[in-house]
């Protein structure tokens, strides 16, 4: 990887923690943090079967989708939740993340 990979990798990563903090604003807690996980799940699907570019993909999918994402957050707040909760918690976004992910695939023209 040289340099300007690098900054790619760097600038989608800034842009993706910006729009990850602005999602937390506006949506806190355990909500927010499905909210980033479903969509950045549904749109790396979809990403993965249209861009072929490698520096595309450092940008969007290695920068800005793996800093919008969060699976530190999400541990974090699942391990505060009651046992319940948790296991809600965790059903949830990996039910509801797959799902996205495998919308985003078949949207991007994958057959599934």
């Amino acid at each position: 990887m040289d340099r300007s990979e690098l900054a790619l990798v760097a600038v989608g990563g800034f842009f993706g923690a910006t729009l990850r903090f602005l999602v937390a604003v506006g949506i806190p807690g355990t909500g927010g943090t499905l909210v980033v996980n479903v969509l950045g799940s549904f749109v790396l699907g979809t990403f993965v079967t249209t861009v072929s570019s490698r520096r595309v993909q450092l940008l969007f999918g290695t920068g800005l989708l793996s800093s919008f994402t969060t699976y530190s957050t999400f541990a974090v707040q699942t391990a505060e939740l009651t046992m319940t909760g948790g296991l809600l918690n965790v059903g949830a976004n990996y039910v509801l993340g797959f799902s996205a992910a495998a919308l985003g695939l078949f949207v991007g023209g994958k057959k599934l």
